[in-house]
């Protein structure tokens, strides 16, 4: 008699146990249903690499620039790097034109960036100031390269923030056509 109790209270015990182990994985599974529902709604930010669409800050006439080649390196590029790019939306009278492929600096970045004071730098929106055209290869009359500097934006208005790391790129162009410096 006293076993079958026994037994009866341990089958009670676990049972119960069973409940409250239940309970808990449904509560810890609903905790990470939240969990993995912030960290899907935040984005995953990563370097500047083909196939990434920017938007084009100036008023050069292009609106999105896809990422062609980064001319940083194999990773990417992040804020001030120099990018090839393929016009893919552009207004009707403006200096570039649909499908042009395009020099242009990236000028905001989803990817945090470190500054020396220990701050981080990070934008909602991938964006970049077209600086050149991409033209034919040509040569010199002495048969030499022509060598193309990239310090030129091509349009006279640059829209947004600036981030002041572009003084340490030497884009002074930019920033000084920038209407706002953080």
């Amino acid at each position: 008699m006293a076993t079958a109790l026994a037994s009866r209270l341990s089958k009670g015990r676990s049972l119960l146990g069973g409940l409250c182990n239940a309970f808990s994985g449904l509560m810890n599974s609903s905790n990470g249903m939240m969990n993995g529902s912030i960290l899907s709604q935040q984005q995953h930010r990563s370097f500047i690499q083909m196939g990434t669409i920017l938007k084009s800050v100036d008023n050069s006439g292009a609106k999105e620039v896809m990422c062609i080649q980064s001319l940083r390196g194999k990773k990417g590029a992040r804020l001030g790097d120099i990018i090839v790019g393929s016009v893919k939306d552009a207004i009707p009278k403006g200096k570039v034109k649909k499908g042009m492929v395009v020099y242009g600096v990236v000028v905001r970045a989803a990817m945090q960036k470190g500054r020396a004071d220990g701050s981080q730098v990070r934008f909602d929106d991938n964006a970049v100031v077209v600086v050149g055209i991409k033209e034919k290869k040509k040569k010199n009359s002495d048969g030499s390269k022509r060598k193309f500097e990239y310090n030129q934006p091509t349009g006279t208005r640059v829209f947004g923030p600036v981030p002041h790391e572009m003084r340490l790129r030497k884009q002074l162009k930019i920033l000084t056509l920038a209407q706002h410096i953080v």
